[in-house]
């Protein structure tokens, strides 16, 4: 629950971010189109607020994502990634070597003679 809920903030800091940013003007003069020549939306007052905004912003964007991070590493539950929750104790076996060269749609080389026969990791061939 508390996952969610930083999710959600974040999620906010992140459109608040990006909207701060488009504010401002690619020369740093942002929301500089007309105001009080004095206070804090003049040319200068908004360009301070919005730097300021930005970098207040992208500090607590890093920080979140960093504690979201953590949370993540430590948390116990599985219902985010259920690719885990069948295989506790499952024992998958590896396919059975294929044997190169011995050919495969000859009947006569499934037999048991034959098949040690073309084995190359047997040292013992086993007896007809």
């Amino acid at each position: 629950m508390l996952f969610t809920f930083l999710l959600v903030v974040q999620a906010i800091i992140a459109a608040l971010l990006v909207t701060v940013i488009l504010m401002q003007k690619s020369e740093g003069g942002g929301l500089t189109s007309g105001g009080s020549p004095s206070g804090l939306m003049s040319a200068r007052g908004a360009a301070d607020f919005l730097t300021r905004s930005t970098a207040v912003l992208a500090t607590l964007f890093v920080a979140m994502s960093i504690l979201l991070a953590v949370l993540a590493a430590t948390r116990e539950s599985t219902t985010i990634d259920t690719s885990l929750a069948g295989q506790s104790g499952a024992v998958t076996s590896a396919p059975a070597p294929q044997q190169t060269g011995a050919p495969t749609d000859n009947a006569a080389a499934a037999t048991p003679a034959n098949a040690a026969a073309t084995d190359s990791n047997s040292s013992v061939p086993l007896a007809q």
